[in-house]
């Protein structure tokens, strides 16, 4: 098992920066593939990025693409969320993610074994 805690979230001016960071507990971190996703006010939780066990394999929702960089530091037992170029639709509860599927990059909520607890982040226009 594995337990997540996130944080680095908070209030930001569009065209900002913010790096959130999703401290793992266990000794097994990295055999997980990890995710983030996000869920703004009012609607479904969503995709943001996803890294292999190694982290040599990353994918992007295509709105972040570009913007966003995830990274994991495996000896740290922590996962990283880049956030630069924040624009106000960014706005939402972000969440880490660990998935026993290490491999490929899993972008389905349901394919995720193991949540954080969220980390607001507020993009100001």
């Amino acid at each position: 098992q594995v337990q997540l805690v996130e944080s680095g979230g908070g209030l930001v001016q569009a065209g900002g920066s913010l790096r959130l960071s999703c401290a793992a507990s266990g000794r097994t971190f990295r055999t997980y593939g990890m995710g983030w996703f996000r869920q703004p006010p009012g609607k479904e939780r969503e995709f943001v990025a996803g890294i292999n066990w190694s982290g040599d394999k990353t994918y992007y929702a295509d709105s972040v693409k570009g913007r966003f960089t995830i990274s994991r530091d495996n000896a740290k037992k922590t996962a990283y969320l880049e956030m630069n170029s924040l624009k106000p639709e960014d706005m939402a509860v972000y969440y880490c993610a660990a998935s026993y599927i290490n491999s490929d990059i899993l972008i389905s909520v349901a394919r995720y074994d193991y949540w954080g607890q969220g980390t607001q982040v507020t993009v100001s226009s």
